[in-house]
């Protein structure tokens, strides 16, 4: 129970800082049972196993630079599809790449997954098992993930160093 309740301080805390309405009390208690639905459901469908931490995640530093970073790179990949957009003669090269992630754990490959869909131009199609199969606008776009950086990054929010 403990388990599910500091899951519950997490989600609303998460919910709190992404909605910023602090001020309007039925978004507050709207906010509040919409976590505890939630997690309500991440209980039922057995998520939340009490044996474990509830996010299965170290949030230790490395998160703190994770996020800029990844923020870096969306951006950095908007201007890009942007420049091809207005530019016809920059190359669009569809790729279809398969990448083994270093993650250890289903959530880390879960985080790393949805990074590299959060990024413009590319978007993961398949997470089977210890593949993931992606789709990247540009061989550039393909190279980037090829080369590791953003798994390396991820596995550290694991704690895998």
């Amino acid at each position: 129970m403990l388990h599910a309740l500091l899951s519950w301080v997490f989600c609303f805390g998460l919910w709190l800082l992404l909605s910023g309405y602090f001020d309007v009390p039925l978004l507050l208690v709207f906010g509040v049972l919409s976590c505890a639905l939630v997690v309500f459901v991440g209980w039922r469908a057995e998520v939340i196993d009490p044996e474990e931490r509830p996010l299965r995640l170290r949030l230790n530093l490395s998160i703190l630079a994770y996020w800029p970073w990844l923020l870096w790179q969306i951006v950095r990949a908007n201007l890009d599809i942007a420049k091809r957009i207005i530019d016809p003669k920059l190359p669009i090269s569809p790729t279809l790449i398969t990448l083994k992630p270093s993650q250890r754990g289903d959530l880390g490959r879960v985080i790393y997954a949805n990074s590299i869909t959060l990024t413009p131009g590319t978007v993961t199609t398949a997470l089977k098992g210890d593949t993931l199969q992606v789709h990247a606008l540009t061989r550039e776009g393909a190279d980037a993930l090829l080369e590791g950086e953003m798994d390396r990054r991820v596995r550290r929010l694991e704690g895998g160093g």
